[in-house]
């Protein structure tokens, strides 16, 4: 099924597979650029297919819907990683440009290749093994000490797929899932980083400014941009690091790079080839917003500055509570703080659930960071913190 426009695109056509909120927010890129955004979605219901125009349903797992998609775009990309690794390089021999190809987003669909080719390239990365019994965990734990970090090789994200095991009697139980599994040293880290990259197929490569990440159940709660406190010295070796990642992955659009900042230096946690949560900050806070960045990219265009727009940006993920009357409580948000921005992401509100984020920016780190804290908690729950 298609809703295209009849009259035909205007400027490039980029097709995003996958219509969640990432896509929605490209769109909003993709109209200033004169770029037309097409999306496969399972739904019209899809965070991105309530506001984009051409729209397509099907399945990503699906040769046939992504072939679909492609016909008539100028690139396509992604706004999840999970499009099986063949229709990828389907798409590729069937002479369709698609950013990042199938030998790149393998390295942020399959943790264990991703962890070989960081090996390889010198990348710094914590211990790590493949395992499949117990037996091997508690090998690996020998060797490591615990607790052992055990992550299912594919799929999992914001916490889902990462056990923290303290014991064989812990690890037991994930190998019993029989997901194929590897193991990594437990890093005793100081505080979560995330450098995000662009980079364009003729190489072009730019970095935006490392930022601190807070967490909370598995769930990114906030970022501070720039890191606060970061070594000036460290913070280039992070931008290194990622872009070096990006060139060796070959890799053609955003790139996410998270790490942990130990006592000792950086280690290299994961991976994302696509707009991240910890750039979400940028719509507001950068000279080019992520979105925009990755729309340049895949196309081939000029890469855009990745420079701040103010001294200090806070972004706060707005999670679901129990009321799901969000609405109600926004002229108050913006009445209490005009400086504040709320993006919403076209989702029902569920407890829990990301359903958009608000973003401060100022010169105070303290200021900024609590007015991005209340505005977020009194949208959630009708209370400030």
């Amino acid at each position: 099924m298609s809703s295209a426009s009849p009259t035909g695109p205007i400027g490039p056509v980029v097709g995003m597979i996958g219509a969640g909120q990432l896509a929605r927010m490209t769109q909003q890129a993709a109209i200033a650029l004169g770029v037309e955004l097409r999306v496969l979605a399972d739904s019209p219901g899809d965070s991105a297919a309530r506001v984009i125009a051409d729209v397509r349903l099907g399945d990503y797992r699906d040769l046939a819907d992504l072939r679909d998609l492609a016909k008539g775009c100028d690139a396509v990309t992604f706004d999840h990683e999970h499009v099986p690794t063949e229709h990828i390089a389907a798409l590729a021999e069937d002479g369709v440009a698609v950013h990042p190809g199938a030998r790149a987003l393998v390295h942020a669909q399959d943790k264990a290749v991703m962890r070989e080719r960081l090996t390889a390239i010198g990348a710094p990365c914590p211990a790590w093994r493949r395992v499949s019994t117990t037996a091997e965990v508690a090998e690996f734990a020998a060797e490591n000490g615990w607790p052992v970090v055990l992550k299912a090789v594919r799929g999992g994200y914001d916490g889902r797929g990462v056990w923290v095991c303290r014991s064989a009697e812990e690890a037991a139980e994930v190998v019993a899932s029989g997901v194929p599994l590897l193991a990594e040293a437990f890093v005793p880290f100081e505080r979560e980083l995330a450098v995000l990259v662009a980079r364009s197929p003729h190489g072009q490569g730019v970095s935006y400014p490392v930022v601190e990440t807070v967490q909370k159940d598995g769930i990114c709660v906030e970022v501070l941009a720039p890191a606060p406190g970061l070594d000036p010295e460290r913070a280039a070796v992070a931008q290194g690091v990622a872009l070096k990642i990006a060139t060796e992955l070959g890799v053609t659009g955003l790139l996410a790079v998270e790490m942990f900042e130990t006592s000792s230096g950086l280690v290299v946690n994961e991976l994302a080839m696509r707009p991240h949560n910890s750039g979400h900050w940028t719509i507001d806070g950068a000279r080019t917003s992520q979105f925009e960045q990755h729309l340049r990219a895949v196309l081939d265009l000029p890469l855009g500055s990745p420079a701040l727009t103010a001294p200090v940006v806070v972004m706060a993920n707005l999670l679901g509570g129990e009321d799901p009357d969000v609405f109600s409580r926004y002229e108050h948000v913006m009445a209490h703080d005009p400086g504040i921005k709320v993006h919403f992401y076209g989702k029902d509100v569920r407890p829990g659930r990301k359903i958009g984020h608000v973003t401060a920016i100022g010169t105070d780190l303290d200021e900024v960071r609590a007015r991005a804290r209340h505005a977020a908690a009194y949208l959630a729950d009708g209370v400030y913190t």
